[in-house]
């Protein structure tokens, strides 16, 4: 699947191809991360983290905690499970 979000120079995805527990990646132009969603309410937590700061940690879960609903549904449409 293409970018659902975008933060800066950040995409947010979720990959055709992945396996549950539901989570997105995010990719930026220093690092990636992957950050589960736990739906349908969250939390919203950083599970793997490579080349990130800290700040840009909180911001990216920030704005996933925002879209947290339609991401999971999202999920859901593709991996037919949360």
């Amino acid at each position: 699947m293409g970018t659902l979000l975008r933060f800066g120079a950040w995409r947010i995805m979720i990959y055709t191809n992945d396996h549950g527990p539901a989570h997105v990646h995010a990719v930026g132009p220093d690092g990636r991360a992957k950050i589960a969603l736990n739906c349908p309410d969250g939390p919203v937590l950083p599970v793997d983290i490579r080349g990130v700061d800290p700040g840009t940690v909180r911001k990216l879960v920030a704005l996933i905690e925002q879209e947290l609903v339609g991401l999971c549904a999202t999920w859901r449409s593709i991996h037919g499970h949360p």
